[in-house]
């Protein structure tokens, strides 16, 4: 897989400001996307180094129709919580805290 297809999008919320001040970042990423290829992704689009990864699964949550009363699911996703070296930021977030 490519850079730009095993990162989808940064997630900006209050939980992962607080851990930026620790030097990790979290990144919604391809469902089949291994932790080597999301550390080499995140190396090769940011130029920074990538410590530690760890990845979590979010199970797609269960709709129910109005209509017909039967449940349907939304997608699952998958978020990549990266961790870098001391001293390295990622200057995509930077900015948006200004």
């Amino acid at each position: 897989m490519k850079n730009r297809q095993i990162l989808i999008k940064p997630v900006v919320s209050e939980k992962s400001y607080g851990l930026m001040e620790n030097g990790a970042y979290i990144f919604v990423v391809d469902t089949h996307a291994t932790k080597p290829e999301i550390k080499d992704a995140i190396e090769k689009t940011f130029n920074v180094e990538v410590a530690k990864v760890n990845t979590l699964r979010r199970k797609g949550k269960g709709v129910r129709s109005r209509r017909t009363g039967l449940t349907s699911y939304k997608p699952d996703t998958k978020r990549a919580i990266v961790t870098l070296n001391a001293g390295q930021t990622i200057e995509l977030f930077e900015e948006a805290r200004s």
